[in-house]
């Protein structure tokens, strides 16, 4: 089960339900509008009598943040499932992934796109915790490794040359 980020932590707790809304978004196949709605209304934020984290709640997520990460992330879904695929190597082509791990990167590239993001470094670390959140084994490794190409191609201004 996946532990509670700190509740000092909302933008760390709007990219978790992020990736939960995208996963969800994918496997019921349904819109950004309708996933950010439901999550929204019953999932984030706090509600007397809900559970937190162990009920599948974020209750201290920054919905701003939240919702520009589905939105971005799927309203770009091809560009960004093209970006990735190019970073993975041939032999993960993308509907291989686990679904959340594609989730992981999907909300990671979405966020390294948005020009008024954090900087590229944090997105990096942020989505490798979150990431941990969801996996044991190298599936952490693997979106560290996806997401940090992709901020040196998307940002390269960020990072000093090799």
């Amino acid at each position: 089960m996946m532990g509670a980020p700190p509740r000092s932590r909302p933008r760390t707790a709007a990219r978790v339900a992020a990736v939960q809304a995208l996963f969800q978004s994918e496997q019921a196949q349904t819109s950004a509008e309708t996933v950010i709605d439901e999550f929204v209304r019953h999932r984030l934020g706090e509600l007397p009598g809900d559970g937190g984290y162990e009920e599948g709640r974020t209750p201290d997520a920054n919905v701003p943040l939240f919702a520009a990460i589905v939105r971005k992330a799927t309203r770009e879904q091809d560009r960004i499932d093209g970006l990735i695929m190019e970073a993975l190597s041939p032999d993960w082509p993308l509907p291989r992934l686990d679904p959340v791990l594609r989730a992981v990167m999907r909300a990671g590239t979405a966020e390294l796109l948005m020009p008024e993001g954090p900087p590229a470094r944090v997105v990096i670390n942020e989505y490798l915790d979150v990431a941990h959140g969801f996996f044991d084994g190298d599936e952490p490794r693997m979106a560290n490794g996806v997401l940090d190409r992709l901020a040196r191609q998307l940002r390269p201004g960020e990072f000093a040359p090799a």
